[in-house]
């Protein structure tokens, strides 16, 4: 299924109960995904299309800051992922990966966030993986669950 998750990544994972082409719904267009996923981040840019470019926002210290990068795979009902790297000065070596995964578990959805790729980044990845371990949280999916259950 989709891109290999290495060794250095965060997950955050909830289960949903609906179907993964229900959920899949969710993904599907710039305004359905920022609806959930852009919660402390902006979504800028969203085509549900190979290659398309995916940017987005977040204010750190009251400075907006850009990322993103080529939307990867985008397999209906399974995966989507995209490669994610800071713009200008902030920008690391090489882009760390996004990837959004559904798995049917159960009577509903098993919904997976990655963040991941870290090992690319090189020296200093344990405080960056650390920082965001620290500061991530399940309130994505805690908003897609009231959108999906909620319907």
């Amino acid at each position: 299924m989709g891109i290999e998750i290495g060794p250095l990544h965060v997950r955050r994972s909830g289960f949903i109960e609906a179907g993964p082409a229900r959920v899949w719904q969710e993904l599907t267009s710039q305004d359905r995904l920022a609806a959930w996923y852009g919660q402390g981040h902006t979504l800028e840019r969203f085509e549900p299309e190979l290659g398309s470019d995916v940017r987005l926002s977040v204010d750190i210290d009251g400075e907006v800051v850009h990322f993103g990068g080529r939307l990867l795979v985008f397999e209906a009902d399974r995966e989507l992922t995209y490669e994610s790297n800071w713009e200008g000065d902030r920008a690391w070596p090489l882009a760390t990966l996004h990837t959004i995964r559904l798995t049917p578990l159960y009577s509903g959805t098993l919904v997976e966030i990655f963040h991941h790729g870290f090992e690319r980044i090189g020296a200093g990845v344990a405080g960056v993986l650390e920082d965001y371990e620290s500061g991530w949280t399940n309130h994505h999916l805690a908003r897609l669950r009231e959108i999906v259950e909620g319907s």
